[in-house]
C-alpha cells in the first residue's frame, strides 16, 4: 500500500493529464486513423484526420449520450459514423439530408431531382489506380463541391439506385470513392445519433506503401482543397 501511495504521489499529475486528455478526445476533438481508400481521393490510405466532436452535439464524455445538440449536420460534410449496421467507426460524405429525395444513375447523382455537374480533374495517380485506374471528376451541386473518384473498369454494382427519400431523423452518406466504398448503398440510412463528428482537415499522413514515411504536404491539410482549386 505504501508502493500504491508513493507511485500516485509520484504520478498524480501524469495520471490527471491522461485522463482529462481521455475526456478531452472523447467528447472535444480526436484524431482517427483511415484505414481504406473508401473517400479518395479527399482522404488517403495513411491520413490521420482531425475530428471535431462537438460539431453537432455535446455529449457525456466516453458515452453516446447527447446533452445538447449544438448544429445540424450540413450537406457536404464529412463525418465520422459509429455505424451500428457497419459495426465499426467509418468516414463517409453526407448527401442526403432529412426528407431530401436522392438518386444515381451510372455514378451520376440527383438531389431532389437536379442533376449533379461533372468536370473532369487531373490528378496524379494515387493508391488504388494500379489495380483498378481511376477518373476524378468535381462534383457540384446545391452549393456543394468535391472530388470523386470513379473506377471505370471495376464499376461498383450499386452505382445506381433510387431514387429514395430520406427519413427524418437520418442521412444519407456516400464515399468519394464512388465504386470502392460501402456506404448507405450498403447500409441503408445513417440516425442522427450515430454521426459523432465532423473532419475537415488532415492531422497528419504517413505513407503505408514506403514504410510510412511521413507525408509532410499532408499535415494539416485541408481535405476539399482540391475540389476547391479547381471551381476557381
Amino acid at each position: 500500500m505504501r508502493m500504491l501511495g508513493k507511485l500516485w504521489r509520484d504520478n498524480k499529475s501524469l495520471v490527471a493529464f491522461l485522463f482529462l486528455m481521455v475526456l478531452f478526445r472523447s467528447a472535444v476533438a480526436d484524431w482517427n486513423v483511415v484505414p481504406s481508400g473508401s473517400m479518395l481521393p479527399t482522404i488517403r490510405e495513411g491520413d490521420r484526420i482531425f475530428v471535431d466532436k462537438m460539431a453537432y452535439d455535446l455529449r457525456v464524455p466516453l458515452t453516446h449520450i447527447t446533452i445538447a445538440h449544438l448544429h445540424d449536420p450540413q450537406r457536404g460534410d464529412i463525418v465520422t459514423i459509429d455505424s451500428s449496421a457497419a459495426h465499426e467507426l467509418i468516414v463517409k460524405r453526407l448527401i442526403g439530408l432529412p426528407g431530401d429525395s436522392v438518386a444515381m444513375r451510372d455514378n451520376v447523382l440527383y438531389v431532389n431531382g437536379v442533376r449533379a455537374r461533372y468536370q473532369p480533374l487531373k490528378l496524379k495517380p494515387l493508391p488504388g489506380d494500379a489495380t483498378s485506374p481511376g477518373d476524378y471528376l468535381t462534383e457540384r451541386f446545391d452549393g456543394v463541391t468535391h472530388t470523386v473518384r470513379l473506377a471505370p473498369e471495376a464499376p461498383s454494382p450499386r452505382n445506381s439506385f433510387g431514387p429514395v427519400l430520406v427519413p427524418q431523423g437520418e442521412y444519407l452518406m456516400l464515399g468519394d470513392n464512388r465504386d470502392n466504398s460501402a456506404d448507405s448503398r450498403y447500409f441503408g440510412f445513417f440516425p442522427r445519433k450515430e454521426l459523432m463528428g465532423r473532419t475537415r482537415h488532415v492531422a497528419f499522413s504517413l505513407d503505408p506503401d514506403h514504410f510510412y514515411k511521413p507525408r509532410f504536404e499532408r499535415f494539416g491539410a485541408p481535405l476539399d482543397a482540391a475540389a476547391l482549386a479547381a471551381s476557381r
